[in-house]
């Protein structure tokens, strides 16, 4: 899928490969006993109507805050590539945000101004999708710019347009095929379907048929696939649905309905054996896929496989993780999921070897296990307590209207209904153990894929020319969609105009924060939000990983990830099926600067959630059993890291930039290092907790649906009683460091890879600094947007890179400021050289213009309504607001801030942040290609390091 935004830090990036985020959508999980349940689910009431040309709209009401989604859904994806144009459709998505006719310009510019979230673009096998949030006065501007490039994009899109998208889309294949692993999913998809079924190959293709793409392609795919009659229209959020249907045809009445699209058809391709495969990659420990073919997205019976699936490998209480991680320990991660597609889905397992562990073991252990399930079934308390995630996953994610509307669009583009959701949340209720296992029977007892993925020499292997699995007979024939008596409607909208000019504005509605005391003074803040019947709470403590200065590397993170492993009176498998019956996620972890235990509970279970929350915080056990576990998958978290390029340079570069014995001079990923998790002990645990995770250090945060009232009652009976142990909370030291004389170079090897990963950083002020507004907006126009300076010149000008951009992680000392390019191998020392000039020239002869500035405050000013829909935003709000001082009205004078700031200001932040000549470089890749040309740059001193960050001779 084409991502078209950098995440806030590319620290996310780590984040999202270490952690896993409950799914959202209906069918990834499950929810409570039927009868009692069902009626719980929140319906998505909807209208839906046709225009004259066949393009469906579908409205979803949303009142709750001045902003409405726009998802737009074509039915095409990479099943209608034909032959020798694999990466098609995703190629054209990326041509989609180029401009069109009468906008011949960055898509995103107009959005950019109007305030525009959650905007994006992918493509996946069955369909292509673009989408935004907009501010509900700028509904008009977005219907205008989707609708001109549906109706008129050819006349904008030339050579050179192609020439700039396919480099991009290209280093976006080398960019996630850097990655550990990132080759496998092309090689199962090969392996799963055979050569002339239409999965057969992935959504990104091959080089070859990228580089073959033609302008006269493009035309063509447009004119076969972009028609009105195969695009599905959602909008969700402040609109009715009289209003959609003027808009709608207004804008979109004059675009024809295109021709009859020949759609691929149902087609399983189950095996009738099991066949093997070996790959060698970059990777820290081998790891295990299997795969069966199992039905459609659209077949009811997909619904019990979710089941049997979450209840062999969703977490800690399934089949898999108790025999493999707890039981045998032969590995550190195991899970059994299913990937959801129209023709066909796949069912498939995933295990991390534990290193030293015998594969074959593992395979033997999974091999009983699978036996047993299949034989017997899944109990009525495993069902039971699988499906109460569904509820509560789909209660919180329908906050967000993208949400609701790419579940609305979803049902309607597969299904012609929008709320076949709710089919599979029936089917789901009322599965039982007989009707799971008579699924798992039919589906899963045979006929598996398995691929074995082994550290070792990277396989240079393009999997889109592999052969795969061979061609099989019996393959349907496309059936030409339905065609009705379609005409286009005239449409008064004079686009020699261009964009409609968006002039008002709806204002921000933030909740008012409530204060209040505990009966041992805790502080408590509250900010109501109503919308979804849950609260979420959260314990901030003042600790952290800088909390770490003095002991060893990691104890932080390492403590607070004990804390769920087991109390005095329950272990971790009691504590998730607890989790699980409440349909609570508890969770703890550290940042920088603190620590936090968090408790995202529903209403009807908040007393019993609040329970045991307190008892996970208060009486962790540490046994010795779970230390020794749970050290096992640290350590090999940590080999990961040191597997990957962004892991690699976020362990590497904050040493180098804050030097020895600063508190922040430890690996930002929080990890820790080998020699230090191996020697941590109980006794460092605890003497972290006693000095740091106790009532006279902590803030209690709460948000959502209830009033001061009624929670501190709650809250004081569980925490109220709290007391600190002996001694004072330790102060943290963050010393101020000064800068480097001058910029110094440190290149990592990475042999074998496609791109480099660069890193080049500096240290900022505090994030408390007073003029810290003024050095966010400048960092938005210089590397922290889409249009910032950065990723337009490496991005899309020169499109050596997927992305470029700058950033700040938030820290009570002093931030690392840093540029991220990971780049084609290629281009390592131009691109280097192009960031270096990029910040020369905003220190220098090109400052930031007022154009550019004002275009990052309006878009800052104006997102503002669309930021805060979720309690999650508002309690990541009240997280900045309780860290950082800040009052309790931040949120909703900011505005005002942004409106005072002057150009002149944001140009002095660049003086004080960016400092070309004094910069600290992290380059990772391939040293034979890359450290020639870098050296000759003369960037600064060259120095090689190991993936720990230690001097190589």
């Amino acid at each position: 899928m084409a991502k078209r935004f950098p995440p806030k830090t590319a620290l996310a990036l780590i984040a999202a490969s270490l952690f896993v985020v409950p799914a959202l959508l209906p069918v990834a999980q499950a929810a409570d006993a039927p009868a009692a349940q069902a009626s719980k689910i929140p319906e998505l009431k909807y209208d839906r109507f046709t225009l004259p040309n066949g393009l469906t709209v579908v409205v979803h009401e949303d009142h709750k805050a001045p902003v409405v989604a726009v998802s737009v859904w074509y039915h095409v994806g990479s099943s209608y590539e034909p032959k020798g144009k694999t990466g098609f459709a995703h190629l054209f998505e990326h041509l989609m945000f180029q401009g069109s006719e009468n906008h011949k310009d960055e898509y995103f510019k107009p959005f950019e101004l109007a305030g525009a979230t959650d905007q994006n673009g992918t493509t996946w096998l069955d369909r292509t999708n673009y989408f935004e949030t907009v501010p509900t006065t700028a509904l008009d501007m977005a219907l205008w710019m989707e609708s001109d490039r549906m109706g008129h994009l050819l006349g904008a899109i030339g050579q050179k347009e192609l020439d700039e998208q396919r480099g991009v889309v290209q280093n976006e294949k080398r960019q996630d095929e850097n990655q550990p692993y990132g080759r496998v999913g092309e090689l199962i998809q090969a392996e799963a379907f055979p050569a002339n079924h239409p999965y057969h190959h992935d959504t990104i293709g091959s080089m070859a048929d990228l580089n073959a793409a033609s302008l006269g392609d493009v035309k063509q795919w447009f004119k076969d696939y972009y028609g009105t009659a195969n695009t599905v229209v959602v909008l969700a959020g402040d609109i009715t649905p009289a209003q959609a249907k003027e808009k709608m045809l207004k804008y979109f009445g004059d675009i024809g309905a295109g021709p009859a699209v020949p759609r691929p058809q149902v087609w399983i391709t189950p095996r009738t054996r099991s066949t093997r495969g070996t790959m060698t990659d970059n990777v820290a420990q081998t790891r295990i896929y299997r795969e069966w073919n199992v039905p459609s997205r659209t077949d009811l019976e997909l619904n019990q496989l979710q089941l049997a699936a979450a209840v062999l490998g969703g977490g800690k209480t399934s089949r898999l993780y108790q025999r493999l991680v707890y039981k045998d320990k032969l590995a550190d991660d195991v899970s059994v999921d299913i990937e959801q597609h129209a023709l066909a889905s796949l069912f498939e397992l995933q295990v991390d070897v534990k290193k030293g562990a015998d594969p074959a073991k593992v395979e033997a252990a999974v091999a009983d296990e699978w036996a047993k399930f299949l034989k017997d079934g899944p109990t009525a308390d495993e069902l039971e307590r699988v499906k109460t995630g569904i509820r509560a996953a789909f209660v919180r994610g329908l906050e967000r209207v993208n949400t609701q509307a790419s579940i609305l669009a979803e049902g309607q583009l597969y299904q012609n209904d929008p709320a076949a959701y709710l089919k599979d949340f029936h089917a789901l209720m009322a599965a039982t153990p007989a009707s799971v296992k008579a699924s798992a029977d039919k589906w899963i007892s045979r006929g598996d894929y398995t691929l074995t993925v082994s550290p070792g020499k990277v396989e240079e292997t393009d999997f889109a020319t592999y052969g795969g699995r061979p061609a099989l007979p019996g393959k349907p024939e496309p059936k030409l969609a339905a065609r009705g008596n379609y005409r286009t409607t005239p449409s008064a909208v004079d686009r020699s105009k261009g964009v409609p000019e968006v002039t008002r504005f709806p204002g921000l509605t933030f909740p008012t924060l409530q204060h209040g005391k505990l009966a041992n003074g805790i502080e408590v803040t509250l900010a109501e939000r109503h919308e979804v019947p849950a609260v979420q709470v959260q314990l901030l403590f003042d600790a952290g990983y800088a909390a770490d200065q003095g002991r060893k590397l990691g104890t932080s993170s390492f403590t607070m990830a004990m804390l769920d492993e087991g109390t005095k009176d329950l272990d971790s498998v009691e504590i998730a099926k607890r989790e699980q019956r409440l349909g609570a996620i508890i969770g703890s972890g550290c940042g920088l600067d603190f620590c936090n235990a968090s408790l995202n509970a529903l209403n009807d279970k908040l007393a019993p959630s609040l329970t045991l929350f307190a008892d996970i915080v208060r009486n962790p056990a540490f046994r010795r059993d779970d230390v020794a576990r749970l050290r096992g998958q640290w350590l090999a978290r940590i080999a990961q890291e040191k597997s990957q390029p962004i892991g690699i340079a976020l362990r590497t570069l904050p040493p180098l930039l804050y030097g020895q014995g600063h508190a922040y001079a430890i690996p930002f990923t929080g990890s820790g290092t080998v020699q230090s998790i191996t020697s941590l002990d109980v006794d460092d645990m605890r003497r972290f907790m006693g000095d740091f995770i106790r009532p006279d250090n902590v803030k209690v945060l709460v948000a959502g649906d209830t009033t001061l009232g009624k929670v501190i009652p709650q809250l004081n009976k569980v925490f109220g009683d709290w007391k600190p142990g002996a001694g004072k909370v330790p102060a943290k030291n963050l010393a101020k460091v000064a800068a480097p004389a001058a910029s110094r170079v440190f290149l990592i090897d990475r042999p074998g890879a496609q791109q480099s990963l660069i890193l080049a950083g500096s240290l900022a002020p505090s994030t408390k600094t007073p003029n810290n507004l003024d050095i966010e907006t400048m960092n938005g126009a210089f590397g922290g947007t889409f249009t910032s300076r950065l990723n337009m010149n490496l991005r899309e000008d020169k499109h050596w890179a997927y992305g470029a951009y700058s950033f700040m992680p938030d820290a009570l000392g002093q931030r690392p400021f840093l540029m991220y390019a990971p780049v084609q191998t290629d281009k390592t020392a131009p691109s280097a050289g192009q960031i270096l000039a990029e910040a020369r020239g905003v220190v220098g002869k090109q400052p930031l213009t007022h154009q550019e500035i004002a275009k990052i405050k309006e878009g800052d000013v104006r997102s503002l309504p669309g930021e805060y829909q979720t309690t999650s935003a508002v309690m990541g709000a009240i997280e900045d607001i309780a860290l950082y001082d800040r009052p309790d009205d931040w949120v909703q004078t900011e505005k005002a801030r942004i409106e005072a700031l002057k150009d002149p200001q944001v140009q002095a932040a660049a003086q004080e942040v960016i400092h070309p000549d004094h910069l600290t470089w992290v380059i990772v890749g391939d040293l034979k290609k890359i450290e020639a040309p870098v050296r000759a740059l003369k960037l600064g001193k060259v120095q090689v390091l190991d993936a720990d960050g230690k001097p190589v001779e």
